[in-house]
């Protein structure tokens, strides 16, 4: 008999397979006897090396599979592995009698129990612990690993959790889908499900256990469920769920009213993935990536390079580039980022570019205003991060001015792109007036602003439910900073999760958004779902849920 189980869908994606638990720590004992300290310790060596080696192999395929950013897990794995405390703990307990395995089990057990009490990123730091423990002792104990990669066709996995060297395995061409009893959408899993294009629902608790293998289950990642038994019409349905067709051309709702359906992006594999999945263009170009993974800054020809081959790949679209936005939970090594006591608080974004990286801001203006005179740099668009002021956009501008000048003098080509503000504090949202006064458009960030508008970290999942972009706050704010905007005749996109998430596309549309911008898998589903939809029906929808006064009053309206 069929019946339902809810989590939280980390993909807009759905498909039917045949349950296979996988259950790794089965696999691991839990004692093993010990030989002399001085075999353990070489064992423990040998371990340690052959733990690397197959690190920095997960690591590049990571890279190739999914991109750079997240393939960045992996150096977290090496540093761990390499971490001078827990290698001196393991020694201690060898020379004590212990056999490695169980040295290595001691010695991951504080560090990990401390990661467990903390919230949102810093927990997940205790599945990275986890995930170098456990390879360590199945190397040791000389356990065969699960081949993830080698699943039947047709597979949905069911785990109590997946690290991320589990995720960079799966096949999505095996792989139907997969459901957690742990994690977040934040989750390394569901970042790996989304970049991937993977059907998956995470935090699904333990009412998924008792699913057997072999069973017949539905992955809804729209609705965050998983269906047990369905029948033939919810597998149906379910099945099509990848197989929309990729709309190349621009989309406008029934009565025409365009809507771009841009991709977010962060390395190169992306931009690609957005022009196969039939981008209109790039709504967040985050040139983080460009950072990651080096000794030192890339240079401005190196920016520019990267930049006027984005630009390229969309000839006849938008390319909107944030500049620099790191701090919080983006640091780079080669940078000074001192320690803050509330980092998502603290110095980053515009903060950083107007003020400790201003040598930095400035090479990545030159390397912008000369794409917006190359090739098809006419589609380019730069937008801040992090404005709290009108002061702050004011020195940003300023140092826009002053580059023109550096560049006009040198003899350099340059043009001036369009320039724009990421809304993501509430702040900028009551200064929209005067902000808009001074750009070109508007881009929501929804994932910052829903934090901000309600003081809630997006990273813990105790209070996720107060982390909901559907909070009529949230809406007001959307609201106004479109009112504003299309007053001063600013286009306003938005950038956010939110943007990607079907259920929220007509409330979308009836709120003006210009752009919508979301990862690439999404952005078939969006475009039909912008093809169909009313553009007066859904300003009605929007006109009654910003008239709402909770949560549970927008979510019935959306499902009626």
């Amino acid at each position: 008999m069929s019946r339902t189980v809810t989590g939280t869908g980390a993909t807009p994606l759905s498909d039917v397979g045949i349950v296979r638990w996988y259950r790794p720590d089965e696999c691991l004992p839990e004692t093993t006897d010990a030989e002399t300290p001085a075999t353990e310790r070489a064992n423990f060596e040998q371990a340690k090396k052959t733990a690397r080696d197959e690190l920095e192999v997960e690591r590049e395929r990571t890279r190739e599979l999914v991109g750079e950013q997240e393939a960045g897990v992996f150096d977290a794995h090496l540093q761990f592995l390499a971490d001078p405390q827990i290698e001196a703990s393991v020694e201690d307990g060898i020379d004590d009698g212990l056999a490695a395995t169980t040295a290595v089990r001691e010695a991951f057990a504080d560090p990990i129990s401390q990661f467990e009490s903390m919230d949102g990123m810093m927990a997940e730091r205790a599945d990275d612990l986890r995930d170098v423990r456990n390879r360590l002792v199945r190397i040791l104990a000389g356990s065969e690993r699960i081949d993830l990669a080698a699943l039947p066709a047709g597979t949905i996995l069911l785990a109590e959790r997946l690290t991320p060297s589990d995720t960079a395995q799966l096949d999505p061409a095996r792989v139907a889908g997969f459901a957690t009893v742990e994690g977040g959408r934040t989750s390394h899993a569901a970042i790996f499900a989304r970049s991937l294009g993977i059907p998956a629902v995470v935090g699904a608790g333990a009412s998924i256990e008792d699913i057997q293998e072999g069973t017949e289950v539905v992955i809804d990642g729209t609705a965050g469920e998983v269906i047990v038994e369905p029948d033939e019409a919810v597998k149906a349905d379910a099945a099509g769920s990848r197989d929309i067709e990729v709309q190349a051309d621009a989309v406008e709702t029934t009565d025409g009213v365009s809507i771009e359906v841009a991709a977010n992006v962060g390395t190169p594999a992306e931009i690609e993935s957005a022009v196969e999945h039939g981008a209109d263009g790039i709504g967040l170009f985050r040139t983080e990536f460009l950072f990651l993974n080096r000794e030192s800054p890339p240079s401005e020809d190196e920016q520019y390079e990267a930049i006027a081959e984005t630009l390229s790949a969309f000839p006849d679209g938008r390319v909107v580039v944030r500049t620099l936005d790191i701090g919080g939970d983006k640091p780079i090594p080669y940078l000074d980022q001192p320690a803050e006591e509330n980092p998502f608080l603290g110095e980053r974004g515009i903060r950083r570019s107007l003020d400790a990286d201003a040598d930095l801001f400035r090479t990545q203006l030159r390397a912008l205003m000369r794409a917006a005179a190359s090739d098809h740099g006419d589609g380019l668009s730069v937008m801040f991060p992090l404005v709290s002021t009108v002061d702050e956009l004011d020195r940003a501008l300023e140092a826009v001015d002053e580059v023109a000048t550096d560049l006009e003098d040198a003899g350099v080509e340059w043009a001036r792109p369009e320039f724009g503000v990421m809304i993501e504090t509430p702040s900028a949202v009551f200064m929209a007036e005067e902000l808009a006064t001074r750009v070109d458009f508007f881009s929501i960030g929804t994932n910052d602003l829903t934090q901000y508008v309600m003081a809630t970290s997006r990273e813990n999942d105790r209070i996720s439910y107060l982390h909901d972009p559907r909070h009529p706050a949230v809406l007001r704010a959307i609201r106004r900073i479109v009112q504003v905007g299309h007053d001063h005749d600013c286009w306003v996109g938005m950038c956010g999760e939110m943007a990607g998430d079907p259920t929220l596309l007509k409330l979308l549309v009836g709120l003006g958004l210009d752009e919508l911008s979301m990862s690439a898998i999404t952005i078939p589903d969006v475009k039909a779902g912008v093809a169909a939809t009313s553009h007066a029906d859904a300003a009605s929808l929007a006109s009654d849920a910003l008239a709402a006064t909770t949560i549970s009053d927008i979510t019935q309206l959306l499902n009626q």
